[in-house]
């Protein structure tokens, strides 16, 4: 089958944009102070020969895509090259469909050969793994769905059914063994908020290193006009959300950090906390000694506490750890496990209960692994990338029509709060939190409404275009 709306790439061009936290954010064993921000420019062009222009962010987190003892530097430049290895790669795929049918079969069929392709020609070098492949290619597959949109005069998320795709769930997605029903006859608009909210709460990152109490000032801190102690970012933007980065690796530094930050959240009625463990944990007793613990002896802290994510290792199939035990005290969302639907169904079997998506793992794949787990009873959350600028965008859309748990991570405005600011001109309730929440309202117009035309961001000069 085809149709009129359908799309073809015919153009594509990379940027890159630097940019510097203002406070350092420690993933793991390594901590973020600066920061490659790739973004794309693809063009398509639809059977009537209409075309348009798409664009795609997001922040290349080498600490996060990359965990691993070789220095930052060889990593970042890797992933910068395969950033534009991939610009030739989607400049030459001449396939036809939705931007859901271009972005999946690309990463089913395409990306999987450019990746062994480019890392052949490293070795012996450290090899670029897929988590930091999804990364890269996510810029140009997000950029894919805005052209899509844009190019047949709609919003995006408009086009996720049977009036624009080719195919439906089933050509993709199966259901879990033991389960009822299938994916036939399915789009992914059956799974999508039919009317999503415009305001989302904000979860606040209180990171590794971050700072808690008066006591903990060196001077050194900036003093820039934005906070840097916790109670002053929960005054100033009126957090009810935390989120906090543990080590996974020190229980009783863990515990405490848990406390405390319990505490300042109850003098300024936080209303939930989240707990990350940064995928050090290596054994579901760690999480459960720490969680029946804070039952025992932190009722409240322990009540506050909506979700755990990701304890335990990446790789689902390298470590497959049954975590039914953790999953019964609180629900456990699988974020960077979560590479694709069938991870999602590995640790499904496994006992996770939740999903944080990501769109810098790419649209098209964020979409499958939300109706894969929304058919199979899996809780949701949109988790951030600290995405400034326009890779904010589609991050707070995914949240908003994905339905999740509750509301959606949103970290730039406190690591690189200026980076944002031409941005911030045109869409001032994306990149500040007011009352506990970000304001989608300024997002309208056609494909992902970013209303590039009237952000006056000055672009540096293209890595490559084809």
């Amino acid at each position: 089958m085809t149709r009129s709306t359908d799309v073809t790439i015919v153009g594509a061009r990379l940027y890159f944009l630097p940019v510097t936290t203002r406070l350092p954010l420690k993933f793991g064993v390594e901590t973020v102070t600066k920061v490659t921000v790739a973004r794309a420019c693809v063009t398509v062009a639809n059977r009537s020969g209409q075309t348009a222009e798409g664009w795609g962010e997001t922040p290349l987190s080498v600490q996060w895509v990359w965990p691993s003892q070789t220095g930052f530097e060889p990593r970042h430049e890797a992933l910068k090259s395969f950033c534009a290895r991939l610009v030739r790669e989607w400049a030459g795929f001449r396939d036809w469909g939705h931007a859901m049918e271009l972005g999946n079969d690309f990463l089913d069929h395409v990306l999987p050969k450019a990746l062994r392709a480019f890392n052949a020609q490293r070795e012996p070098a450290p090899q670029v793994p897929w988590l930091a492949a999804l990364v890269c290619c996510s810029v140009f597959d997000l950029a894919i769905h805005d052209a899509y949109g844009k190019v047949n005069g709609l919003s995006t998320y408009r086009t996720y059914n049977g009036e624009f795709m080719n195919r439906d769930l089933s050509y993709w997605l199966q259901p879990a063994p033991g389960t009822d029903g299938s994916f036939r006859g399915t789009y992914p608009q059956d799974f999508l908020a039919q009317s999503p909210p415009t305001h989302l709460p904000a979860w606040h990152l209180v990171g590794g290193l971050d700072l808690l109490e008066p006591s903990e000032l060196t001077g050194n801190e900036p003093n820039d006009g934005h906070p840097v102690l916790l109670e002053d970012w929960i005054r100033r933007d009126g957090l009810t959300c935390l989120k906090i980065k543990l080590r996974g690796n020190d229980a009783e530094w863990d515990y405490d950090r848990i406390v405390r930050v319990a505490e300042i959240a109850q003098r300024h009625a936080v209303d939930w906390l989240s707990a990350d463990f940064n995928c050090t944990v290596t054994e579901p007793a760690y999480v459960n000694e720490m969680l029946d613990r804070l039952r025992d002896e932190h009722p409240r802290a322990y009540g506050m506490i909506l979700y755990v994510e990701q304890p335990f290792p990446y790789e689902l199939e390298q470590h497959p750890i049954d975590v039914r035990s953790v999953s019964a005290r609180k629900p456990l969302f699988l974020d960077e496990s979560a590479h694709d639907w069938r991870h999602v169904r590995i640790g499904r079997d496994l006992g996770w209960t939740g999903v944080a998506l990501k769109t810098c793992k790419t649209q098209s794949g964020a979409l499958l692994s939300c109706c894969w787990a929304r058919a199979h009873g899996m809780t949701l959350m949109v988790q951030d990338l600290t995405n400034p600028m326009l890779a904010q965008v589609p991050h707070v859309l995914l949240a908003a029509h994905v339905g999740t748990i509750m509301g959606v991570e949103t970290n730039a405005m406190q690591f690189y709060p200026e980076a944002s600011g031409v941005e911030a001109a045109v869409h001032p309730g994306l990149h500040q939190r007011r009352a506990g929440q970000v304001d989608l309202s300024s997002i309208r117009g056609n494909g992902f409404g970013y209303r590039v035309d009237e952000i006056r961001r000055e672009l540096p000069d293209a890595v490559i275009a084809v």
